[in-house]
């Protein structure tokens, strides 16, 4: 993946993400009932039915094509609250891999430090993907611009019946409701432009000559920058908030994905498997490392 410097101001693989994901479970396993399997392709996956918080969820990270993960995917699950975190270190740029994994734990770390429910859940989206941004900055601060490390990021934030997003470049937050896409997040990337704009259809967004270009990310320019932060969105019992790298909706459509976590057939943990691997499959030798991570609201 290659970036775009944006001017605009506003407010490993699997051994290496299955350590992590176990490590920020055991600080609060009480309120995190998480059991963990194996899955294919050198990724990792993780399953909980049911939560206090009265949710399932389930996250998945494949490597596909590629020698190395550079996504770090989490579900962080406690008493009040839950988050949905997934980070894609840009490839094109030295150690994607260590920007992902310093914007996990920076991100976890204020989740976990924060009382819950979060009083201001908009404003602790800003703060903390503003701080996730500085300490990648600093990673590549003897490096010239064009070779800092970068990563992409979608987190979503759920309490007290309602859901909270935030996302920076092309790592994507869904809202799903009986097999619909409720809402998705707009990619801060030129193809994503050309789309809304209505000159170009979907199908030719897949195979754009930029379609892996973004235009804002975590990383590089000390600049802030952009990120677009939702509104409260109101959950309904049987709702699906999803967070993925484009390696997921590069290999899937948006209806398909939708199907797949609405399926009263499957659990999530399934249905995330079956999406990951698709998406690998449909996107060839090369396909791009593919996470996801997903929460079912199951009421109050």
């Amino acid at each position: 993946m290659l970036v775009i410097m944006s001017v605009r101001l506003s407010s490993g693989d699997g051994a290496r993400i299955r350590r992590a994901s176990v490590h920020w479970r055991s600080m609060r396993a009480a309120a995190t009932p998480a059991s963990r399997g194996s899955d294919i392709n050198g990724g990792s996956l993780t399953d909980a039915r049911t939560s206090p918080l009265r949710v399932e969820y389930a996250d998945i990270s494949l490597r596909g094509g590629r020698e190395e993960n550079q996504d770090r995917v989490a579900t962080a699950v406690a008493e009040h609250a839950a988050l949905l975190l997934v980070i894609d270190g840009m490839g094109g740029h030295a150690e994607g891999e260590r920007a992902a994994q310093v914007a996990q734990q920076v991100i976890l770390e204020a989740f976990w430090h924060t009382p819950q429910p979060l009083f201001d859940p908009l404003g602790f989206l800003h703060l903390t993907l503003g701080r996730a941004h500085d300490e990648v900055v600093k990673l590549g601060l003897k490096l010239p611009l064009e070779h800092r490390p970068r990563a992409t990021c979608a987190v979503c934030l759920v309490q007290k019946g309602a859901a909270y997003w935030a996302h920076i470049g092309d790592s994507r937050v869904y809202h799903l409701r009986h097999g619909n896409v409720v809402s998705r997040t707009r990619d801060h990337s030129h193809v994503e432009l050309l789309l809304r704009e209505g000159l170009i259809t979907a199908e030719e967004a897949q195979t754009h000559p930029m379609r892996n270009f973004v235009e804002c990310c975590l990383g590089g320019d000390p600049i802030m920058p952009d990120m677009t932060i939702s509104r409260r969105r109101a959950l309904r019992p049987g709702d699906v908030l999803l967070v993925c790298t484009d390696g997921l909706w590069s290999g899937v459509r948006d209806d398909a994905i939708a199907s797949a976590v609405s399926s009263s057939d499957l659990t999530l943990r399934d249905a995330l498997t079956g999406l990951a691997a698709r998406a690998v499959a449909a996107n060839g030798a090369g396909s791009d490392n593919t996470s996801v991570a997903a929460l079912r609201w199951l009421g109050d």
